[in-house]
């Protein structure tokens, strides 16, 4: 058999995936921000010059972009596609812990960032009451946005319009590595996690990429999305104190 190009793309990326140090660099990048040359270094336990033959692989295969501030080089994924890759080998990489126990730390486990939109188990929950609530329908390999869905999530400051015109998938299932199951990924998962933080229901942790629940996230969230159907209807493990 013929060689396609795909074939060979497949496994230039691979191949710059497959390193252990570069594979480090490119989770630490995992929660969406843009870090230093040496903060990378540093993180894959390797010298400057040696990552820099590493950055430049990792380029060469479109998986980091690079911008220079003053003296320093940032890195940061490429895209969200690529995050989404990279979140999908960390469920295969664990694919075969049976039975399955997750040894993701709690903080990360219970909310954080997955690139530029919201994974953990409060997530897959919100993930699931849409559905439930029937605000997401399938729609081939994507989730379409019902009119009972679109008017709920204007109620808390989701642009709905402006997430339509990103150049990239509205809405689709996104593999959680922590939980085995799907959270809201793409432009509308995005959008949702810019709308709960505007409104101060979850908030960034500043060392991670863990996500807090507020004391005024842990009144909201049943409220708005009703009661989870697991670990006895509490959407959270416990609320940070910050003001209403």
């Amino acid at each position: 058999m013929e060689s396609t190009f795909a074939d060979i793309n497949l496994s230039a990326v691979a191949g710059a995936i497959a390193d252990p140090a570069r594979a480090r660099m490119l989770c630490a990048l995992l929660d969406g921000r843009a870090r230093t040359a040496t903060e990378l270094a540093a993180l894959a336990d390797i010298g400057a010059s040696t990552a820099s033959s590493h950055f430049q692989r990792l380029r060469e295969q479109g998986l980091v972009e690079m911008a220079v501030q003053g003296k320093h080089r940032y890195f940061r994924l490429a895209s969200g596609e690529v995050g989404h890759a990279l979140e999908a080998l960390l469920v295969v990489a664990g694919a075969e812990r049976a039975p399955f126990k997750p040894n993701t730390p709690s903080a990360l486990r219970e909310a954080r960032t997955c690139y530029d939109h919201m994974a953990g188990t409060l997530a897959v929950r919100i993930h699931d009451a849409m559905l439930a609530r029937r605000w997401l329908e399938a729609d081939g390999r994507d989730y379409a946005l019902t009119p009972l869905g679109e008017a709920a999530l204007a109620q808390i400051g989701v642009d709905v319009a402006q997430a339509r015109q990103r150049r990239r998938r509205f809405a689709c299932p996104c593999l959680d590595w922590s939980e085995r199951r799907s959270h809201l990924g793409g432009a509308l998962g995005a959008a949702l996690l810019d709308a709960l933080l505007r409104r101060g229901w979850i908030d960034k942790d500043l060392d991670s990429r863990a996500l807090g629940v507020t004391k005024k996230g842990e009144r909201q969230f049943p409220a708005f999305f009703g009661k989870p159907e697991a670990d006895g209807g509490a959407w959270t493990q416990g609320a940070r104190d910050v003001a209403a």
